[in-house]
């Protein structure tokens, strides 16, 4: 039955456990395995091919995170599905949901081309929903794509999946030491590249105002800001949130889009005029920033770009960490 099964060409440069992948979903898709039917055990297969045991886990465990199969302890394992069309089962926890993370699931979705089904899961900055919604799923898929935000708990949760499976976006935190493929934003040299694009337009200002409300919000963004204007001798200001009136001569570069309506707000009961009296920057892009108050200049990563980028990796199982592009989109307000 093994052979009958299962085909092992050890001259192929494939590895020998996507060898065993590939031969029990071909063999479901041929009608040689039907749903609830038995699979060969890890030993049969083992001796087979002269094979460790390790290489055939590996196999069925991807398997079973894909929900092809499933074990029952002290009987063996089983088919569970015959619906194999796609090769991968993903797991998409986002921080929190808004317009340009939007962009990046519909770019991620868009480049898998139906070649594979995604859950996505919005953990809120919150350690315990992250823990739960890890742990709950933790033999459930083939890849773990984690945004990290500033969890206190994420190297105790990633600690309990597989390895192989894990995938770090938006930030790779330096504790991790590069150990896991991710697609990233440089956050410190993001900031401070963008802001010398805009090096001759900043200078008819005043001042710049970095709005930095803290804790989920990158701290790169803090450092970049703060070696950005010591490095070009701009005066400087950090403050949590937007308190009106805004400050004539001031450029306000704004994460939070409460602030940037509230700021927009008392610009125009005040008469003033954005990209005259008053700079904003906006961090991150969307749509409706082309429009309001005539245009908002933004200072954003590529999230189409990072959707792409997230899925190439993926589909490509390759270890890469990617650094994401971002770039100043100037418009009327600065």
């Amino acid at each position: 039955m093994t052979k009958r099964l299962i085909n092992i060409d050890k001259s192929r440069g494939e590895a020998q456990y996507r060898q065993i992948i590939n031969s029990v979903v071909q063999a479901i898709r041929l009608g040689k395995l039907r749903q609830q039917e038995k699979l060969p055990s890890v030993n049969d297969i083992a001796g087979t091919f002269n094979l460790s045991r390790d290489t055939v886990l590996m196999a069925y465990n991807e398997l079973k995170a894909r929900g092809i199969i499933q074990s029952v302890p002290g009987k063996g394992y089983y088919v569970d599905t015959t619906r194999v069309e796609h090769d991968q089962k993903i797991l998409l926890l986002f921080d929190e949901f808004n317009a340009f993370k939007e962009d990046l699931y519909n770019a991620f979705i868009k480049e898998l081309e139906g070649r594979a089904t995604v859950d996505i899961f919005f953990h809120h900055f919150n350690p315990e929903v992250f823990a739960s919604l890890v742990l709950e799923r933790k033999e459930r898929y083939t890849s773990y794509v984690i945004m990290p935000a500033n969890l206190p708990n994420l190297l105790e949760v990633l600690g309990k999946l597989p390895e192989e499976r894990v995938y770090m976006l938006d930030r790779n935190p330096d504790y991790l030491n590069n150990r896991f493929p991710c697609v990233y934003q440089d956050f410190h040299q993001d900031m401070y590249d963008g802001l010398l694009d805009g090096l001759d337009l900043l200078k008819k200002y005043d001042r710049l105002v970095l709005l930095f409300p803290g804790g989920k919000e990158p701290e790169g963004f803090l450092t970049g800001f703060k070696d950005f204007c010591k490095r070009h001798n701009f005066s400087y200001e950090i403050n949590s949130s937007f308190h009106p009136p805004a400050l004539k001569g001031s450029v306000y570069i704004i994460p939070n889009d409460r602030d940037l309506v509230n700021l927009v707000r008392d610009i125009s009961r005040k008469n003033m005029i954005a990209g005259k009296d008053v700079g904003i920057i906006s961090l991150n892009d969307t749509g409706l920033k082309e429009i309001v108050a005539g245009g908002i200049t933004t200072l954003s990563t590529d999230f189409d770009e990072m959707g792409k980028n997230l899925a190439r990796l993926i589909l490509s199982g390759k270890y890469a960490c990617i650094k994401n592009p971002s770039r100043l989109n100037i418009r009327r307000s600065l």
